[in-house]
């Protein structure tokens, strides 16, 4: 499944925005060459201590390495060597980087007039912000995204990169609108994005809250008006539900518990807008009657009635899920240095088809003698 099997990026991003964006396109066939510093390469290579750390694993599958020194003349040469044949240019550095490199938008244009550059910054290209260094903690909490899931009585920050991944999935759809423009008008194309708008637009619902209604979203507005629990079982596992809007959802809940006649009845529960209005309330009610089972026996019930739920996984646990292995999510690669390879394939399916995974390369694996050919490819 290699949809983008014609098209040719070059990455000179490092960490998560840039190289997911990269990955995404090199999952579907992209030929995807990350241009890496000499010194060490991209720093993720090197979170865990060696070169192939499980963080540079993570957004490096199906790519190409070489190692350019962009502020040397020859370097900056060899990247427009690259580029004359390239379809997409993908960094992520901050305002004014590219310009003091000499990779100037007319730089760019005069090497490639076809050419898609893919700008990824932390706050935009000017503004009072612009060049600060930013990380995903700093877009979570200058978003709001922080907010939404902090104690503030014992702050601490939990959890995945968001901000990070949500800004390369919108550069990667923002790079296939600009290359639809390319082929159409023949015309190169500059897409900009930012992590703080990135992060902004991934929780538009807050947004919406605060403007028409003047509610201020904290750690359980969404999960209240989504009525979504979470609750430890007799065997000290723990389940989630999600009962969404749907009545049915409801009810079926108070079925697979038998707690029509107690909690279906309370006043406070009645009504869908009662039950938002009392969501702590309710969790406590449930949560005793949760206890009394274990999490298989709620699983079956659940099942059969028809409630939306799941086991709350390990992350060793979701690789060994039935449902996952039957979608054969992951995929295992091997890389002639280092070894197997786990891999999350990209979830877009085309025709029934999808990507494999292909170990990342080690730091200007693919330089040398092939560089000449890379170029002209």
């Amino acid at each position: 499944m290699h949809p983008l099997s014609t098209l040719k990026v070059v990455e000179i991003g490092t960490m998560v925005t840039a190289p997911l964006a990269a990955m995404l396109l090199a999952q579907l066939g992209a030929d995807v060459i990350k241009v890496e510093n000499p010194a060490g390469g991209d720093p993720f290579r090197r979170s865990t201590g060696d070169a192939y750390s499980p963080n540079f694993i993570a957004y490096n599958q199906n790519k190409r390495s070489v190692q350019i020194d962009l502020a040397s003349a020859d370097g900056k040469a060899q990247l427009l060597d690259l580029l004359a044949s390239a379809d997409v240019l993908i960094e992520n550095f901050r305002p004014g980087v590219t310009d003091r490199l000499g990779l100037t938008e007319d730089v760019l244009k005069a090497a490639n007039p076809r050419l898609v550059h893919c700008s990824i910054t932390g706050f935009g290209g000017d503004g009072p912000y612009a060049q600060r260094p930013a990380y995903d903690t700093v877009g979570i909490a200058l978003s709001g995204i922080l907010h939404m899931y902090l104690d503030r009585d014992k702050p601490q920050v939990y959890g995945p990169t968001l901000a990070d991944n949500v800004t390369g999935l919108y550069a990667f759809g923002g790079i296939l609108a600009a290359l639809h423009v390319v082929r159409e008008t023949g015309a190169g194309q500059r897409v900009e994005l930012n992590m703080l708008e990135s992060a902004i637009a991934f929780v538009p619902d807050a947004f919406a809250y605060s403007t028409r209604l003047d509610q201020q979203y904290g750690p359980v507005s969404r999960v209240a008006s989504s009525q979504s629990f979470v609750w430890r079982c007799s065997d000290d596992q723990i389940i989630a539900i999600h009962l969404s809007v749907p009545e049915k959802f409801w009810l079926a809940l108070l079925d697979a518990t038998g707690t029509h006649d107690t909690i279906g009845t309370d006043p406070r529960f009645v009504t869908a807008q009662a039950r938002i209005g009392n969501y702590t309330a309710l969790a406590e009610e449930l949560a005793p009657v949760m206890a009394q089972r274990p999490r298989e026996h709620w699983e079956t019930a659940f099942t059969q009635h028809d409630v939306p739920f799941a086991p709350v996984h390990s992350i060793a646990e979701v690789i060994q899920d039935p449902q996952v292995r039957h979608l054969g999510t992951f995929a295992t690669a091997r890389h002639d240095q280092e070894g197997e390879v786990v891999g999350i394939r990209n979830p877009l399916r085309i025709n029934g088809q999808r990507s494999d995974v292909v170990a990342p390369p080690m730091l200007g694996e693919h330089a040398g003698a092939s560089f000449r050919a890379l170029s002209t490819e």
